[in-house]
């Protein structure tokens, strides 16, 4: 029988599991490399590394041997972590899915996965990125439909959940590049609060939006990975139907951002407003974003800016390698004026004083969107359009999708859910309702 590409897998309860010697660490290893050798050369989510294999079973030597017994054990003890390919990892290069000489990118270990292997997970190895983090897509293919694009940047973190080749992997967003990938995908990314995992490691693309996300099978495996990774996290009391927190009122941003979603996922997307609200949860319609183009052209201006100076020195050196999408990039913003970078954080800070009070105003408690304007785009020339993304981004918010529905033709959709700035714990613990009603046919 072919074994399906599509397997993913439950972090908490693979946590759970290993900490408890079920499977043993070797046993474990063996499995995930087994699963790897035979699924990833049909969807490419891992940068290929020669002995793999054999560098995993020694790291997982060394963890037992740390941690013998099972109450000593770490919250992801064993735990094996795709890490997307901008971010260093002590003992593997960082290439950042391009064709620049990988000493040349080398750096001190990324913080995140600092807090991965102290946590006691396994880096199971790079996953592959679009060209630093930008546009030009790398090999990957959505598990799903391999004619089709997994979303990007993040593509080979999404793709890894999804075939359940790992339960955890981490990415990067700018625009949209967790949020877009998971609904593709058909798991769940969490993109927290910006800054609330530090980036310091990790090759920047646009320093004022870069953020680093998780991916997971589920919320409970999100809500795990951001509280070990996130600082100062405070773990809210309660579940979802407890009244410490109360059951949300919901916000839709109608108007022109909305209308970016193709028809499709517009239907589908009031198909899942409405079973929300037979289940008893308010839904308000609010008109957010009146200027969205202008919104949109104040993001890229910023983006290519910061894209340009992150990769000046590089850019100089190496520009022959470089892929045209991301020369593009680099080229427009090197066109783009200090001061016009400046005025477009100012409107940036006006646009938070805006939607904060127009939020207030409304009672509204978390945002939902399509988190894509609709399924995976065919053929692996595109990641996607992050239109749908784009104004939370901007804001920094912290926003999640869960898996929402197919489209016709099978391809997974996601709804995204945006919360508070800095209330990342609330959104996690609150969405968790969503994600029980939107689990029923």
């Amino acid at each position: 029988m072919e074994e399906p590409l599509v397997r993913p897998r439950s972090l908490t309860r693979e946590a759970a599991g290993l900490r408890v010697g079920a499977p043993e660490l070797p046993e474990y290893v063996d499995q995930l490399c087994a699963r790897v050798d035979r699924v990833d050369p049909l969807i490419h989510a891992f940068v290929p590394e020669p002995g793999r294999h054999g560098r995993l079973r020694a790291q997982a030597r060394q963890l037992a041997a740390r941690h013998p017994e099972p109450d000593g054990r770490p919250p992801l003890y064993g735990v094996a972590v795709g890490v997307k390919d901008i971010a260093h990892v002590d003992g593997l290069p960082t290439h950042g899915g391009s064709a620049l000489p990988p000493g040349v990118l080398a750096g001190p270990q990324a913080v995140v996965v600092d807090r991965l292997r102290a946590a006691g997970a396994l880096v199971a190895g790079k996953t592959v990125t679009a060209e630093f983090a930008a546009s030009a897509p790398g090999p990957t293919r959505n598990p799903h439909h391999p004619g089709h694009t997994p979303g990007g940047s993040s593509s080979g973190s999404a793709a890894a959940v999804a075939a359940g080749l790992v339960p955890l992997a981490i990415g990067t967003q700018t625009v949209g590049s967790v949020v877009r990938p998971a609904a593709y995908c058909g798991v769940v990314g969490f993109r927290p609060t910006y800054g609330r995992i530090p980036f310091a490691g990790v090759i920047p693309n646009a320093p004022s939006f870069d953020t680093l996300g998780v991916f997971t099978a589920d919320l409970a495996g999100a809500a795990l990975a951001a509280s070990l990774l996130c600082d100062g996290w405070r773990a809210e009391r309660g579940g979802p139907a407890e009244p410490v927190l109360g059951r949300p009122v919901l916000g839709v941003a109608d108007g022109t951002y909305l209308e970016c979603a193709e028809p499709g996922a517009l239907r589908a997307f009031e198909e899942r407003l409405d079973r929300l609200a037979r289940a008893g949860l308010v839904v308000r319609r609010v008109e957010l974003f009146p200027d969205f183009a202008e919104v949109r052209r104040q993001l890229q201006l910023v983006n290519r800016f910061e894209l340009a100076r992150s990769h000046a020195d590089w850019f100089a050196r190496f520009g022959g390698l470089y892929r045209s999408e991301t020369v593009a990039g680099i080229r427009a913003g090197q066109g783009v004026a200090a001061e016009d970078r400046a005025a477009a954080l100012r409107f940036r800070e006006r646009l938070r004083e805006r939607v904060a009070a127009a939020q207030a105003a409304a009672g509204v408690d978390l945002w939902l969107a399509p988190s894509a304007t609709g399924g995976a785009p065919e053929g692996l020339h595109s990641t996607g359009d992050a239109v749908m993304s784009l104004p939370w981004s901007f804001l920094g918010r912290p926003a999640l999708s869960l898996p929402a529905g197919r489209t016709g033709r099978g391809l997974p959709l996601g709804l995204q859910v945006v919360g508070s700035e800095g209330e990342d714990e609330r959104l996690l613990a609150q969405s968790a309702l969503l994600e029980a009603e939107l689990a029923y046919p």
